[in-house]
């Protein structure tokens, strides 16, 4: 978990995966701040990790697989780390029930990634908005592009699917690009393998 304004140890851990399995040849360079003793110990900090995306935002393309991946095993490692139970309760709500706790559990993990984050959740007519405001991604200098928020549409999605649900995630604003002020993301779930 992180604390109040910290980086999540999940989240070191899942981006660290994330360079490993898309640029294994810049691991070592890496490495200088993902260091393992402080991946172990919880100790990298929000400069280390800053330091870290500022760097995979000049790899160009490479950024946006490893956050994917990386928001991919965040989704997966806080699933294997929830109680039996909290996932049993999930797992068997309907599926309109379980959309709403899987987003419900989805912001807590968000929170626990980075502490300065905030996720504002609103259902209308099934569909959900997810406004995430304070995301370590989108700390960005300049504005970009291209938005910087797969991380967060990455581990929606896979956590959704680890819940037999499908989710059509879409990210609708970056507060990274010059034309928006926070990270909105629109999303649509049906049951897996349902006709929309």
């Amino acid at each position: 978990m992180a604390d109040e304004a910290g980086v999540g140890r999940l989240l070191v851990a899942s981006l660290h995966q994330g360079i490993a399995d898309v640029l294994p040849t810049r691991l070592e360079f890496y490495e200088s701040w993902l260091n393992p003793s402080g991946l172990r110990d919880g100790r990298i900090g929000l400069a280390p990790m800053a330091a870290v995306l500022s760097f995979l935002r000049i790899e160009g393309e490479p950024y946006g697989f490893v956050t994917e991946r990386a928001g991919e095993y965040t989704a997966e490692w806080s699933v294997s780390e929830m109680s039996g139970f909290h996932r049993a309760v999930l797992t068997r709500a309907p599926p309109a029930i379980r959309a709403r706790l899987v987003l419900r559990y989805a912001s807590t993990m968000i929170r626990s990634t980075y502490g300065g984050s905030r996720v504002v959740v609103r259902w209308r007519k099934g569909k959900a908005t997810v406004d995430i405001r304070g995301s370590i991604f989108c700390e960005v200098r300049e504005p970009v592009a291209s938005p910087l928020c797969g991380f967060y549409v990455a581990a929606i999605t896979r956590l959704m699917r680890l819940f037999q649900l499908d989710a059509e995630v879409t990210m609708d604003h970056c507060r990274a690009t010059k034309d928006a002020t926070g990270c909105v993301m629109a999303l649509r779930v049906t049951p897996a393998g349902a006709q929309a």
